[in-house]
């Protein structure tokens, strides 16, 4: 057993309590983060994006325009042109399209802070028993469910579309790990009828989230085309459809770190096929059963958690033929291709598990290009 110091960074997230007067000052802040990014974004299209340092000497002006500004935390508006610079440097090197302007119904609502010592010593933001201290809102309590460990880097406040105030802090903290050279080694193969097959024969079950609660949604939403858009009521049901939904996405979450945790924890090795999943999404029999999966959120989660426990993750091409070759004599079967074919026999004689069979040939493939045994 080796014991391993290593710094992270981590996020903390719970949900937080404000007072009416500061559920004012958050929405404003929220409002005013995304008019600076619009604004400079506006800029841009007109000229061409500068920098970050030439458009923050920009914003006293701005300020002087829009007194409104001043009334909400100044550090947030300098962290919506940091996201600014870096959606331009994402399109710069090609990893995406061209930034597009926020608006209140689709854009995430939320800001970010940054923590900085005062001259005095005295800090912005501290955290005190369940109350948090932010500039501007001062003193705000919340759910603390678990003690906040390392320093304060940053914290990001959202609100959801049911109306619910969360906050987010990210902290940069020493992580211990125990490293142990007789872990495994999987291949895992992500699928739809089990969420997860593994090379050593565990199949994970899909839990299917919001299967669960189509019913309860499909009521809702008959209920709110009966409703005047826009009246009381309408919104009164908006709500209670957001909440739905964010109980299935707190559900899902649950499952997937729950489970990327153990088995990045577990393992030394893990090998996973990089799939196109906006692809696969263009399937309009299946989009909603893969997007229920959450096989993007999952794989990101075994990234940053690898990182953390010591535990290689390899990704294979996504036109290796894992589920049409036999693990056994390496013959490829072209007809596998059909997905109702759960099962199947090689000329080898070899009989396969499809899922099973891909995650093995993963793994020996993962092992190959890796060049290990």
């Amino acid at each position: 057993m080796i014991k391993k110091f290593k710094p992270i960074n981590k996020a903390y997230k719970f949900r937080i309590y404000p007072n009416q007067k500061q559920k004012e000052l958050i929405d404003k802040t929220i409002g005013c983060s995304r008019f600076i990014y619009n604004e400079f974004l506006a800029k841009a299209k007109e000229d061409e994006y500068q920098s970050y340092t030439k458009y923050s000497r920009q914003l006293p002006q701005l300020k002087k325009e829009y007194e409104w500004l001043k009334e909400v935390d100044s550090i947030a508006l300098q962290q919506s042109l940091k996201d600014l610079n870096k959606a331009f440097n994402n399109f710069f090197s090609g990893k995406y399209n061209y930034p597009k302007f926020k608006s209140k119904k689709s854009a995430r609502l939320s800001y970010r802070t940054q923590k900085f010592i005062r001259p005095s010593g005295s800090t912005n933001i501290e955290i005190k028993d369940n109350k948090i201290k932010l500039p501007k809102l001062s003193w705000v309590k919340f759910a603390k469910s678990k003690e906040v460990k390392g320093k304060i880097n940053n914290v990001t406040v959202s609100k959801s579309r049911a109306g619910k105030y969360y906050i987010s802090i990210n902290v940069r903290q020493i992580l211990k790990t125990v490293v142990n050279n007789n872990q495994g080694k999987l291949g895992l193969d992500l699928g739809i009828k089990d969420f997860l097959t593994t090379s050593d024969g565990e199949h994970i079950s899909n839990p299917r989230h919001l299967s669960r609660y189509e019913d309860k949604l499909a009521k809702l939403q008959k209920r709110l085309a009966r409703k005047e858009e826009g009246s009381n009521n309408w919104h009164k049901l908006k709500k209670k459809i957001a909440k739905v939904h964010t109980k299935i996405k707190n559900i899902r979450k649950d499952f997937l770190h729950k489970l990327s945790t153990r088995l990045t924890k577990e393992n030394q090795l893990l090998v996973i096929e990089d799939l196109n999943v906006k692809g696969m999404l263009k399937n309009s029999k299946l989009a909603k059963y893969i997007s229920d999966c959450a096989w993007n959120m999952f794989t990101t989660m075994l990234e940053y958690k690898s990182k953390w426990y010591d535990c290689t993750l390899h990704k294979v091409d996504r036109f290796f033929a894992s589920s049409q070759t036999c693990n056994v004599c390496g013959k490829k079967n072209p007809e596998v291709k059909d997905l109702s074919i759960r099962t199947w026999t090689c000329e080898c004689g070899a009989k396969h598990d499809r899922d099973k069979n891909a995650s093995k040939n993963l793994l020996k493939q993962g092992k190959l290009e890796l060049g290990i045994n």
